[in-house]
């Protein structure tokens, strides 16, 4: 269903003052009709009693028009529907009067996300958890606006623990940006907007993750493409994100919502793996340092033998370039300082 937006004048006002006016009327109509139409000391008026009549009626049922009263604020709008048919929705802010029998709709008006743009002032104690596997929703114990919001919302989706592509469990959360852009299809193309894009988060968040390891691992595709990348959880952090962003927009984009953005606010190992892990990683880094350390000792050790014999200050041979280089690569791989030995007699 398309989204049909309502030009309409901003004539609340006006009509809040035709309102009042005319209940003014009816009770003066009222006071008068019963002075003159019904008094039981004189005679009784045909235009007394029909005033007091209609002035009766209107006090009774005048409060109707009060209903089609409708303040909109900057960045709300309201989805109108009359006798089940959806007529058309306010945008613009402002107080208009729309057909008093007309009904707001807004399914997700009682669900009460964990986001920034979505908490009201309602106590404590007026809400309670929604009974389903999500942890982000929450329903309001109180009767609620039926306006939508169109501001940029952030949910704050809670850390699930997923399996990455190596097979370990890995707890992650993301945080997404979003905002309604079509109301009609928020409100008659689902159920609950709100819950919808819960779930999707959720189930975007799971499709991708597993698709990357926590880290740089070889022969691992995560593009798709057939050949192995450096792609990872932790260091490409910037792609994951732009993907499950894309993930998500796939899915909720029937539902007339825009994801703005999607960042990766927690990622660590599970708590049962991440002594191990740390411990791997520990030793891949001691590998790595240990592995650079004698690369540069033997470039130090070859650029001496080089430098020596290019200005031939000392011709060695064999064996004693075998005992330089053996003690040349003590000094420069050692985790201790050197003790040096002076040797008083003959080299040789």
């Amino acid at each position: 269903m398309e989204e049909k937006v309502l030009n309409k004048s901003k004539n609340g006002m006006a009509m809040l003052l035709l309102t009042l006016l005319l209940y003014a009327a009816a009770l003066a109509a009222t006071i008068v009709g019963s002075i003159t139409g019904i008094s039981e000391s004189g005679p009784q008026s045909p235009t007394g009693i029909a005033l007091f009549a209609i002035g009766l009626i209107w006090l009774l049922f005048g409060w109707i028009p009060f209903l089609g009263l409708v303040v909109l604020r900057p960045q709300e709008a309201v989805v109108l529907t009359l006798f089940g048919k959806y007529i058309g929705t306010l945008k613009d802010d402002g107080f208009y009067w729309v057909n008093p029998f007309c009904s707001a709709l807004n399914p997700a008006a009682e669900t009460k996300l964990k986001q920034s743009g979505d908490v009201d002032g309602a106590p404590a104690g007026s809400r309670f958890n929604l009974p389903t596997g999500s942890q982000n929703i929450q329903l309001s114990g109180t009767g609620a606006s039926k306006k939508i919001s169109l501001k940029i919302m952030t949910l704050n989706n809670s850390r699930q623990k997923i399996n990455d592509c190596l097979g370990n469990p890995i707890e992650i959360a993301i945080a997404v940006m979003w905002q309604v852009t079509d109301t009609a299809k928020a409100v008659f193309n689902v159920d609950n907007y709100k819950e919808y894009l819960s779930l999707q988060c959720d189930s975007a968040l799971r499709n991708i993750v597993r698709l990357y390891p926590y880290d740089v691992s070889e022969n691992v595709d995560t593009t798709g493409d057939g050949l192995a990348d450096e792609g990872s959880l932790r260091g490409s952090s910037e792609v994951v994100a732009k993907r499950i962003r894309d993930e998500i927009q796939n899915k909720v984009e029937q539902a007339g919502l825009e994801i703005i953005e999607a960042r990766i606010t927690y990622l660590a190992y599970a708590p049962e793996i991440a002594a191990a892990m740390l411990q791997r990683q520990q030793a891949s880094a001691v590998i790595d340092a240990r592995k650079m350390i004698v690369d540069g000792a033997v470039g130090m050790v070859e650029m001496a033998l080089s430098r020596l014999s290019e200005k031939e200050i000392v011709e060695l041979d064999e064996e004693r370039k075998a005992a330089m280089v053996s003690n040349l690569l003590v000094v420069l791989c050692s985790n201790r300082d050197a003790q040096p030995v002076v040797n008083s007699g003959s080299l040789y």
